[in-house]
């Protein structure tokens, strides 16, 4: 008889909420831990929180958390006996998974055969052929008909919606795929593409997997992840509301028989699109634990990642499948550092840090007062999950902590959160996965009111040691007379209006504060619109602006003529690609940069002349 695998000493190869999440489940297991971290992170709270930490090297991922030869000398040096991959970096890696089978480690997650069988897309779909699995339509990028459009690029070895495009003509298809394979090298050292139909109008239902080596494997209910920009997920919720119980059932029967043919064991999720007809079809298993994990978690009452340890260590499944039906609503969303509006990813520095403190809510992070947020990584931050008893309570729950919430020092996506949980065919369960692109935030509905201005810029101007903190549910005075926690009153005027809690903090010329949620950053002298516009343009003139710090990964060359719309200089930051385009019909006049430069935002990349 096999022994059970060795699982007493866990390296966690990655960083953020996700390796403070596995951290924690495995000190709830009693098990010893290890993080590994970059540079960037030396003084990251998950390497505050394991019991031993080895650095792995430079802030590029590429030379530490990518490395696999740094993760396993890691491993070797700290007497670590298994690795939790979390989810991104080699979390997918079949090598890796060879890898730590060789060095005498337990991967905690599938088998290589199973991840290579399933975490490459399109043999993903193979293997769901074979398991009677219905799938989308998929074509060769070479013979995609002209009648298949839209359609959809996408990295075969990744997800998070890296290295995916829309196409809506064939005349597009050439570039999407270019742009595609240069992001999906970079994000997940693959850049094999597919392309497949684009299911309109469809939601994206996802089933949650775990599968024991005792040959038991479980669907651990649904979720909808439909609220999505640039495909990537903002708003997740357990269970998926208005499915037929029918319906989930013979997802999750599908999912078991995928599993089965693929030898599969652990935690994995099967991704799905339903139509408006109620018809399913298999997107990709992610052979991993996902980001959107807590939801499952609240909304079922079980520990996924307590679970992933105790398979990894050859334990039985003690849950029967119909003892797993949810017994409250869960709903997450994602707080990421990116313009609500641009969705361009924005860095900075956490000068303020306050969560909510509100019953049913839950909030996974890896954030300290004074962390620098870093753009060599993915840009999320945390994720903040509110469990009710009903979907709605839920929902007001979620609003009523977002509100609460205050991080200054970078700006973050809080107002999209706020604004996606309030669409009413979010509250009606009636959207799709076009519903948040179809209705997204303005540069208007982010200028904050010019009370709000006065009140944070007296705050930082009066404040002595207090936190700068203005307002409460009494009434305030206002322009002219203001109150601060901890302060007298500097006036006795009644206020005009009623201020929201503001809560600021000055850095360098700027003002930086929060109200409702939401962080502003404006001038102490004046305001000006938060837009992160790319071009400042005369009617015959433009010059091409940096709206983020970022790596330059192609320009065009000085003279070439352009269209509006054509992307003059591409910057990476974050991982991901962003085109500063042409604002009309021109021609590029100088160009201000070089492929592999690192420039500042605000940089003058590039001119445009007509």
């Amino acid at each position: 008889m096999t022994s059970a695998p060795s699982v007493t000493r866990v390296l966690v190869a990655n960083r953020g909420e996700i390796a403070v999440r596995i951290l924690r489940a495995c000190r709830g297991l009693g098990i010893e831990t290890v993080a590994v971290y970059s540079d960037a992170d030396v003084d990251a709270p998950h390497v505050r929180l394991a019991d031993r930490a080895v650095r792995l090297g430079p802030e590029d991922a590429r030379q530490s958390y990518l490395d696999i030869d740094r993760v396993i000398d890691a491993a070797r040096t700290s007497g670590a006996d298994a690795v939790h991959p979390g989810y991104g970096f080699l979390s997918e890696n079949a090598a890796f998974v060879e890898r730590c089978e060789a060095a005498g480690l337990t991967f905690i997650g599938p088998s290589a055969a199973a991840m290579r069988a399933l975490g490459d897309k399109a043999r993903a779909k193979e293997l769901a052929a074979k398991a009677d699995v219905p799938t989308v339509p998929e074509w060769d990028a070479n013979e995609v008909p002209d009648d298949a459009y839209p359609v959809l690029v996408k990295a075969a070895a990744g997800g998070g919606g890296r290295g995916m495009r829309r196409v809506d003509r064939p005349e597009d298809l050439a570039g999407a795929l270019e742009s595609a394979a240069r992001e999906a090298a970079a994000g997940f050292g693959d850049d094999t593409l597919l392309v497949e139909k684009l299911v309109i109008g469809a939601r994206h239902v996802e089933v949650q997997l775990l599968a024991d080596s005792h040959d038991t494997i479980l669907f651990v209910g649904d979720r909808d992840c439909s609220l999505q920009r640039r495909h990537q997920k903002v708003v997740e919720e357990a269970p998926a509301p208005a499915l037929p119980n029918t319906l989930r059932g013979a997802m999750g029967e599908c999912v078991v028989r995928l599993a089965r043919e693929a030898g599969y064991e652990n935690a994995g999720t099967a991704e799905f699109l339903v139509d408006r007809d109620g018809h399913f079809y298999f997107l990709e298993l992610n052979a991993r634990l996902q980001v959107e994990h807590p939801v499952t978690e609240e909304a079922f009452g079980i520990d996924l990642a307590q679970w992933q340890l105790r398979i990894a260590r050859g334990e039985r499944l003690t849950v029967r499948q119909d003892e797993l039906v949810s017994r409250a609503h869960s709903i997450e969303v994602r707080l990421y550092a990116e313009d609500p509006v641009t969705f361009l990813p924005t860095g900075g520095e956490i000068a303020k840090l306050r969560w909510p403190e509100r019953d049913g809510i839950r909030i996974d992070h890896a954030l300290a007062e004074g962390a620098r947020i870093s753009l060599a990584y993915d840009p999320l931050l945390a994720k903040v999950i509110a469990t009710g008893a009903t979907r709605e309570d839920a929902r007001q729950r979620l609003l009523g902590a977002l509100h609460e919430l205050v991080l200054l020092g970078a700006v973050t996506n809080a107002a999209l959160l706020q604004h996606a949980l309030e669409l009413p065919d979010f509250v009606a369960a009636t959207h799709d996965t076009a519903t948040l692109e179809s209705n997204l935030l303005t540069d208007a509905a982010l200028v904050p009111e010019q009370a709000w201005v006065d009140a944070a810029r007296a705050a930082v101007t009066h404040a002595v040691g207090a936190d700068p903190i203005i307002g409460a549910a009494d009434p305030f005075r206002a322009i002219g007379g203001w109150r601060q926690a901890g302060l007298r009153e500097t006036a006795s005027q009644p206020a005009p209006l009623d201020l929201p809690k503001i809560v600021a903090v000055e850095r360098g010329d700027n003002i930086w504060f929060s109200a409702r949620g939401i962080t502003y950053d404006v001038p102490r002298s004046s305001i000006t619109s938060s837009a992160l516009g790319a071009a400042a343009a005369d009617a015959d003139h433009a010059a091409l602006k940096a709206p983020m710090p970022g790596t330059v990964i192609k320009t065009m060359t000085a003279g070439a003529l352009v269209s509006a719309g054509d992307p003059v200089v591409v910057l990476e930051a974050m991982k991901m690609e962003n085109s500063i385009i042409a604002p009309f019909d021109g021609r590029v006049e100088l160009v201000g940069c070089a492929v592999g430069d690192l420039v500042a935002k605000g940089t003058v990349l590039a001119e445009v002349v007509r």
